[in-house]
């Protein structure tokens, strides 16, 4: 799976607009809707947000894995 599907699928599972998405990662609506639609490459440090914010790893979101194991404590 496509990073672009797997952040559209943790937003929609955990029940939030791209707009509380986009204030999470301080960004505008459409920049975000450009994250999930591909027309726009999400910053690195943006999918690490994402990836604390849904508690998933790394692998998980940028679809090298799809298990969906927790994102590593300190």
């Amino acid at each position: 799976m496509h990073y672009t599907e797997r952040i559209r699928n943790l937003r929609e599972d955990s029940d939030l607009s791209q707009k509380q998405v986009a204030a999470l990662l301080n960004v505008g609506q459409k920049t975000y809707s450009d994250y999930e639609l591909g027309k726009t490459r999400i910053p690195l440090d943006s999918v690490i947000l994402l990836a604390q914010f849904y508690n998933v790893s790394m692998d998980y979101i940028t679809g090298v894995s799809d298990e969906r194991a927790p994102f590593p404590q300190r």
